[in-house]
C-alpha cells in the first residue's frame, strides 16, 4: 500500500528531510523567507521539534527607517532584502550562533537570500558562509539615491537604542 505525503509536503510549504537535519543540528536557525511583496528574517530556536521566534525582521519596517513610500512595491528587492538583513543582525547581538535556513527556497548564486544573508554578515553577527555567493555591491545598491540614508538611519536607531538600554540598567 503507497502511503500519502503529509499535507505540509503536498502543499509545498516543508521540505521534512532538511528540517529534520536543521533540527538535529541543535543550533538555532536564522529563517529568511520572500513572499511576492517582502522578505522576513527569523530567529528560530526549536525545542522538541516545536519552533519559538525570538527575534524578526521584515522588509516592510524600513518604511520606518526612511525608505521612499512610493517605492513600497520594492521592499523584496536585493537592496531591501540587504537592509533588511541588517536591521535583523542589530537587533540580535544578544544571540550567539546560527544556521542559515532558506526553506524551499532554490539556492540561487547573487539572489536576496544571499543579500539578506550579506546584511546579516555585516552588521556582525556570525554565520558560516561562502562569500562566492553573495550579490555584489552595485547589484546591492542598484542606484538607489535612499539606500545610504536608509543604512544610516538603522544604524543610529540602533546605537539609540544601546544607549536607552544602558541608562535603564544604571538607574536600575
Amino acid at each position: 500500500m503507497k502511503r500519502l505525503p503529509k499535507r505540509r509536503r503536498l502543499e509545498g510549504k516543508t521540505n521534512y528531510l532538511k528540517r529534520r537535519k536543521l533540527l538535529e543540528s541543535g543550533k538555532p536557525r536564522v529563517v529568511i523567507r520572500k513572499s511576492n511583496c517582502y522578505i522576513t528574517i527569523q530567529y528560530i530556536e526549536s525545542k522538541y521539534a516545536q519552533d519559538y521566534v525570538r527575534v524578526s525582521a521584515f522588509s516592510k519596517e524600513l518604511l520606518n527607517y526612511g525608505w521612499p513610500k512610493e517605492n513600497t512595491n520594492s521592499l523584496k528587492s536585493l537592496a531591501a532584502a540587504y537592509l533588511t538583513g541588517l536591521l535583523f543582525g542589530k537587533r540580535i547581538e544578544n544571540f550567539k550562533e546560527a544556521v542559515v535556513d532558506t526553506g524551499l527556497i532554490r539556492s540561487t548564486k547573487g539572489s536576496r537570500i544571499y543579500a539578506a544573508l550579506k546584511g546579516i554578515i555585516d552588521s556582525g553577527f556570525k554565520i558560516k558562509h561562502n562569500p562566492e555567493v553573495f550579490p555584489n555591491e552595485e547589484r546591492i545598491k542598484n542606484k538607489k539615491a535612499f539606500f545610504d540614508k536608509v543604512k544610516d538611519n538603522i544604524l543610529k536607531a540602533n546605537k539609540k537604542e544601546k544607549q536607552e538600554k544602558d541608562d535603564k540598567e544604571e538607574i536600575n
